[in-house]
């Protein structure tokens, strides 16, 4: 029986995002084996309108103004939304 083309979007997503995820772990793994290279990582999570900011690099703090200037948008657009 064939799928349908939503079936197959998904299944393509899924396979995609698990890909993406070996190819991660591949080059971690070989930037871990050369031993010549810095890790640094950092990163955002939104949880509703609050960021929560971590990292261990310069761009971190990018990344919090980003964040609390997203947070702000969201707050302003749930606002103009509750008066229409």
């Amino acid at each position: 029986m064939m799928a349908m083309k939503g079936e197959l979007l998904i299944i393509a997503g899924i396979a995609m995002i698990f890909i993406g995820f070996f190819l991660v772990f591949i080059g971690t793994l070989m930037t871990a084996a050369s031993g010549e290279a810095e890790v640094e990582s950092g990163g955002v999570i939104m949880i509703g309108p609050i960021p929560i900011v971590f990292g261990t690099q310069r761009g971190a703090t990018l990344a919090m103004i980003l964040a609390i200037i997203l947070m702000l948008l969201w707050i302003f657009t749930a606002l103009l939304n509750r008066r229409v």
